[in-house]
């Protein structure tokens, strides 16, 4: 069941995760489960931490790991950090120059792909790829 502290709204096509004032131990788990549902199916996922003012070693970890799990299917993770006290965070671990983050929803949503017709790029792409791959026989 999702978590009521981590909202979804699917904005043009791309799934944004609100994330809660602070980030930690006591909720990271809940965020990690909601970035998993909410990602799926989608090749962009959007973290939108306007109302974030902390976040801790065990919500950086969850986010890092959620981008690891987006960039090894060739999906992608964007984050919209406007404070300057959670970006903070980011840089000092280095992990603003490896995760995409953005200071607006706006400029985030600009940053990810549209989709065509309801559907990502990306699975255009792989449904295209699909096809071209020759039809294996029946029970091999």
């Amino acid at each position: 069941m999702p978590d009521a502290r981590f909202t979804v709204e699917v904005v043009r096509g791309v799934p944004v995760v609100a994330a809660p004032e602070e980030i930690d131990i006591t909720n990271a788990e809940a965020l990690r489960a909601a970035l998993l549902t909410a990602a799926d199916g989608h090749g962009t996922l959007v973290v939108d931490m306007t109302r974030t003012r902390f976040c801790d070693s065990s919500g950086l970890h969850v986010l890092i790991a959620a981008h690891r799990r987006a960039r090894a299917a060739g999906h992608e993770v964007l984050l919209v950090i406007p404070g300057t006290t959670v970006l903070r965070v980011f840089a000092l671990t280095g992990m603003d120059t490896v995760i995409p983050n953005f200071t607006s929803l706006a400029e985030a949503l600009a940053q990810a792909p549209a989709p065509a017709n309801g559907r990502s790029r990306q699975q255009d792409h792989e449904d295209a790829r699909a096809e071209d791959q020759p039809a294996q026989p029946a029970g091999r």
